[in-house]
């Protein structure tokens, strides 16, 4: 084989260096210099072996060369000299190496390269896919839904039954829908959520493997979806066991609502003061106020430090007056003037160029006879600070207003106005100052709400005595604010405190019930028919959600609920009727919760859990409803967890006696035994935000922010009530431990924050307690008032004062005797507390000191008569005293 001079070849793992050698006689020499190693044969025509041969390689042999070249060689010069192989040097073995590992890094380049175009492609690829491909996790992708327009048709019964997989994406009007035997109906959805669909029914019926999906858990709902229930309650069928107006959900079904994710509730950290101010906004209104009237305002709060008034028209010592005043203002301040009637005749040049230099006024140096003049400046502000207009004076009037009007921030950033006129009208002289704040008020709250958008409505609770101080406002656009800044529309007509108090948190709640899945009731402009429009002058016959035992799956979230509930028992805004065990124990892996609903302006609870175990209600908000709020209903509802809920404004219904106010107690008497009237201090008035008839349930972080009655209330049954009476004979709800009960908050409830045992009465009317069943029972806790024989003046004003309280009526407690005698009766030991004689018109003093709060928060009951056993106790406590 044959290679150039200098050429070198890489010849894989052999690693030898080949060099043509002299045709004559070559040796290779032992390296130490003895004899050669290989002898070249002397003689061509020497005998040649096929086997080994001396001084030949023969394993080793050259490529061959190519045809044509191989005859052209022979050819021309004959049998070519015969070549021997040189074992390589150390130089050419190294070279041969970092020949090979040059090709494998060179491979090793080229795989690694092509390698990585391959996944770049891929990636490419697989982006580009992945963007129109489904999204497994959202029920609006599915490959086998079918699109739906159902148009509007108020008559049609629609049912979506086994392999009816529907999608819909536009607004639709039926009469019902119910979906059942595995049908499915989703609400369409885009990646912008720019959808707005509507689904107007009477009522939706879901089971037997039936589903509604908007949304899921992991693909929240982006657009806005609203489902409306209409009707009336004299009109439409009546469904057995739901009713009319509902949403429905019977065994098997599955109801998954599923709304974007948003912040519930928060508290202020700033007190939010009425008009949005610090100090309140400022109006005056003055009419024949001659000369120029006058106001100095604070620049950082907005507030009214001076007024007062300068008669320039009639006297120059005024002009000199207003001329010192001004020089003593603050550079900075605020400066407001409107003429009334007139100031120019007496007002000297001198204080005119004060005006000029000290607010920047170009209008003043001109000012005449009854000419208006508006003005509002700054000391030291200069003509660029200035706003000023003046009207002349023509027939008795100026033809409108002469008014200026500037913008400030105060230093918590709120924007206010300062604004002055001057007029003539009809002969009459007006001058007028309003300071007020505008284009909104900006909030600061405790937690991230930037998941709020504008528009949204939010409610912020009273801090006062009365519930009805909460408020409603609309969000508005607010670039300037932090994630913990909103701004609203309307102004605050309230105080809304927001710092803690010596140790106590005063901080006012504050609610979005906004949410973009809405579900909602259609009301008429009025009451009408049955629906108790004695006690409501509005429709209350709105929608509900019933939910029924062994249901497949049900978990509500960021939800809005409005107009929903009626005035009649078991149709509530979102109701668990008798479903049992609803999270492991009960066989739901995941759980079933109500997590973010927003409830407002509806008309009888707001989710009612009943004979249901470990439920999760979470985030939840109910805004003015009718009757007990969050209400755990027949005493054997156990393992629920209240979390981070808010009830606020919770108003008397008509449900249960203790859900009713005064009016609607003596009212309602069809389930009282005979001629009965009850008493509501006694009977009746005791609704609730929060009613919790078992123990073994937990409550955390929870707040009760207004009620008309109470906020928590533990009522504790003795035994189940209602549909549940005598499931479970005997609840021990006494001797049950309490469940987790932490960082709770109750504050703006009329009669007390926090109930514990003061029970309801758990049989129904009879002659011998003619009262109604669940009212409130008083047995445990009557006061009552006896007295010796004979007649003292003292008893009078212990009777008065009782009667007055309606624990007792007067016949048994005047001209009884001497001794009075007040105490508890029922399960405490002693039965009898107290023995005294009072002193005339020292009756009531004893009582507030042994019974510090007023009579009738101890559920106290009219005594009809002085029984002899009664007088028996008597003797025995006399004894004892």
């Amino acid at each position: 084989m044959r290679m150039r001079h200098g050429q070198q070849r890489c010849s894989g793992d052999r690693g030898l260096r080949l060099k043509k050698l002299p045709a004559k006689t070559m040796q290779m020499t032992h390296p130490r210099g003895s004899s050669p190693l290989f002898l070249q044969p002397q003689s061509r025509s020497s005998h040649r072996s096929t086997g080994y041969v001396p001084g030949k390689i023969v394993p080793l042999r050259p490529a061959p060369l190519p045809k044509n070249q191989a005859l052209a060689k022979f050819a021309s010069s004959g049998q070519e000299a015969d070549a021997t192989f040189a074992v390589p040097s150390e130089e050419e073995r190294r070279q041969a190496e970092n020949c090979r590992r040059k090709r494998h890094k060179n491979t090793l380049i080229c795989f690694a390269m092509s390698s990585l175009s391959f996944f770049i492609v891929l990636a490419i690829v697989l982006g580009i896919s992945s963007k129109y491909a489904p999204d497994e996790n959202c029920p609006d992708q599915n490959y086998f839904l079918t699109h739906w327009n159902p148009g509007h048709d108020a008559e049609k019964r629609v049912v979506i039954k086994k392999g009816d997989k529907l999608l819909l994406k536009s607004d639709a009007t039926v009469y019902s829908l119910i979906i059942q035997d595995g049908g499915q109906l989703v609400f369409a959805d885009d990646s912008k959520g720019s959808r707005n669909i509507t689904l107007r029914t009477r009522y939706i019926l879901i089971k037997d493997g039936g589903a509604l999906h908007i949304g899921a858990e992991r693909c929240r709902y982006k657009s806005k979806a609203t489902i409306t229930l209409y009707g009336r309650s004299d009109k439409g069928d009546s469904v057995p066991t739901f009713g009319k107006k509902f949403i429905g959900v019977a065994a098997g079904g599955i109801l998954e609502l599923h709304g974007a994710q948003k912040a519930s509730w928060t508290m202020l950290t700033r007190t939010l003061h009425s008009s949005g101010l610090s100090s309140g906004s400022y109006s005056f209104q003055r009419n024949f106020s001659r000369g120029l009237n006058v106001r100095v305002i604070d620049q950082d709060t907005a507030q009214v430090l001076e007024a007062d008034r300068f008669d320039t028209h009639e006297y120059p010592d005024e002009s000199k007056r207003l001329q010192e005043f001004l020089k003593a203002q603050d550079p900075g301040r605020i400066v407001a003037i409107a003429v009334g009637d007139s100031a120019a005749k007496s007002l000297l040049d001198e204080t005119r160029r004060t005006i000029q230099n000290l607010l920047g006024s170009r209008l003043v140096k001109g000012l005449s006879y009854r000419q208006s003049w508006g003005f509002v400046g700054v000391i030291n502000g200069g003509n660029s600070s200035s706003s000023e207009s003046v009207r002349d004076y023509e027939n008795h009037s100026t033809g409108g207003k002469a008014i200026a009007e500037r913008d400030f921030y105060t230093v918590d950033g709120e924007k206010f106005i300062v604004r002055a006129y001057s007029e003539w009208n009809n002969g009459v002289p007006h001058s007028v100052f309003q300071v007020e704040a505008i284009d909104g008020v900006v909030l600061d709250v405790l937690d991230d709400v930037s998941s709020w958008s504008p528009g949204d409505q939010i409610v912020v609770a009273s801090t006062d005595y009365s519930m009805f101080q909460a408020e409603e406002f609309t969000l508005l656009p607010c670039p300037e604010c932090s994630k913990y800044q909103i701004k609203v529309r309307e102004k605050p007509q309230f105080l809304h405190m927001g710092e803690i108090v010596d140790g106590v948190d005063m901080r006012a709640e504050v609610a979005d019930l906004t949410r973009n899945i809405l579900i909602q009731g259609e009301m008429e402009t009025s009451c009408y028919g049955d629906n108790l429009c004695q006690f409501f002058n509005y429709d209350t016959f709105g929608g509900h959600i019933k939910i029924l035992k062994n249901f497949t799956s049900v978990h509500l979230s960021n939800v809005e609920l409005k107009h929903m509930g009626q005035q009649l028992m078991g149709s509530y805004p979102v109701h668990f009727h008798r479903c049992g065990d609803v999270d492991e124990r009960g066989g739901y892996g995941a759980g079933t919760y109500v997590e973010g609903l927003a409830i407002h302006h509806s008309f009888s609870r707001c989710v009612t859990v009943h004979a249901t175990n470990g439920l999760l209600v979470k985030d939840t908000i109910g805004y003015d409803t009718l009757g007990h709020c969050f209400f755990l209903e027949d005493g054997i509802e156990q393992r629920n967890t209240l979390f981070h809920n808010l009830g606020l404004v919770t108003k008397p219904g008509t449900l249960l006696p203790t859900d009713r106010n005064s009016t609607m107690c003596t009212a309602i008497r069809d389930k009282v035994h005979g001629s009965y009237v009850p008493v509501p201090a006694t009977d009746c008035m005791a609704v609730s935000t929060f009613w919790i008839a078992n123990p073994n349930n937990h409550m955390i972080s929870n707040a009760a922010a207004g009620s008309q009655d109470a906020g928590i209330w533990f009522v504790f049954h003795k035994m189940s009530t209602g549909e549940s009476h005598g499931l479970v004979p005997e609840t021990k709800a006494e001797l049950t431990p309490l469940g987790i009960f932490y960082n709770n908050r109750v504050h703006s409830n009329f009669k007390a924050g926090l109930f514990i045992d003061k029970g309801v009465k758990t049989s129904n009317a009879s002659a011998d307690d003619p009262r109604e069943y669940l009212c409130l029972d008083n047995n445990a806790r009557s006061i009552v008032l006896l007295g010796t024989r004979g007649n003292i003046g003292s008893l009078d004003g212990i009777a008065e004062a009782l009667v007055s309280l309606g624990t007792a009526k007067p016949a048994h407690l005047r001209n009884k005797g001497s001794i009075a005698f007040l105490g508890f009766k029922g399960n405490f030991r002693p039965s009898w507390t107290k023995l005294f004689s009072s002193p005339a018109g020292q009756g009531l003093g004893l009582l507030e000191k042994y019974i510090p709060l007023q009579l009738v928060e101890y559920g106290c009951r009219r005594v009809d008569a002085v029984k002899t056993p009664d007088m028996e106790l008597l003797k025995k406590a006399l004894k004892t005293r």
